[in-house]
């Protein structure tokens, strides 16, 4: 019987017959080009290095290359991003108390020598008054819980929270955090900056009068300043939206706060120093 009629009989293919298995000795090659290629390209993963080598008139197909590829280990990590939960579009109302709603958000500078540093701020929305900026070169979430932590010890704790999506504000710490404290955190729609407003427009003043006007040489002049602005900014300037009220008269006028332990009337930010006023630091900055 021939050999075409036998693979007849088997419902074998001729092709497989007479198929010879390849030597895999020189795979050798294959790894040197591909580690010649990770040297120098870094950044490239498996598909350019696979078309370069077609470039360069190697004729091996990509499951041979892959599989190369990976028994050398080359695979490069793939970067997910974090899948946010829907985020539910919601009105910037100002709400009719204190300790309502606050917000929260950073900023980024850098010191004169090209140091950078970030600030976290956190308003009232009711009066926008300014309760807290820290500055530091380093803030994650547990720093923002201290400072929250705080904050509440003297204002008292608010309803809800308005934030972005930032790493800070969704990590699993400060979801506990508010969680224990029955604080709610109110997200914004990834990418739509204006659903937190009144932060937005805090920034932006705090960005012109004080980052942008200033160049500080240590962190220390930027909290000293930013320290004696706050109570510039909460007592001596009219806000057009407040009916030209500086936020502590608003709060004065619409919204007293009655704390028995404290030794204020409402529990807002003072002065630790008089002597440190905006006036005085800028002065003696000039002089």
């Amino acid at each position: 019987m021939s050999i075409h009629q036998a693979c007849g009989l088997f419902h074998l293919s001729e092709t497989v017959y007479y198929y010879k298995a390849k030597s895999k000795d020189d795979d050798h090659i294959i790894e040197d080009e591909l580690r010649s290629l990770a040297e120098v390209h870094t950044n490239w993963g498996f598909w350019l290095m696979f078309y370069n080598l077609r470039m360069n008139h190697y004729t091996w197909n990509h499951k041979r290359v892959y599989r190369v590829y990976k028994n050398m280990k080359l695979n490069m990590r793939r970067k997910y991003k974090r899948r946010l939960p829907a985020r539910v579009k919601e009105p910037l109302l100002q709400p009719l108390m204190p300790n309502v709603t606050w917000s929260m958000d950073f900023m980024h500078d850098s010191l004169q020598f090209g140091r950078t540093f970030r600030s976290f701020n956190v308003i009232d929305d009711f009066n926008r008054e300014a309760l807290n900026i820290t500055i530091d070169t380093s803030l994650n979430s547990r720093r923002v819980i201290r400072e929250l932590d705080q904050l509440i010890d003297w204002r008292g704790k608010p309803e809800r929270i308005r934030v972005d999506n930032g790493p800070e504000f969704i990590a699993n710490a400060l979801a506990q955090w508010a969680k224990l404290h029955k604080i709610e955190l109110q997200f914004i729609e990834k990418g739509k900056p204006q659903q937190n407003g009144y932060i937005e427009r805090f920034n932006r003043s705090f960005r012109t009068e004080i980052l942008d006007a200033f160049s500080f040489d240590n962190l220390r002049q930027a909290r000293l300043l930013t320290h004696a602005w706050m109570w510039s900014y909460n007592n001596e300037r009219p806000h057009s939206s407040l009916k030209y009220h500086t936020p502590v008269q608003f709060m004065l006028k619409y919204g007293k706060l009655h704390q028995p332990n404290s030794p204020c009337e409402f529990p807002t930010f003072q002065h630790d120093n008089i002597n440190n006023s905006l006036k005085s630091i800028i002065l003696n900055t000039q002089e």
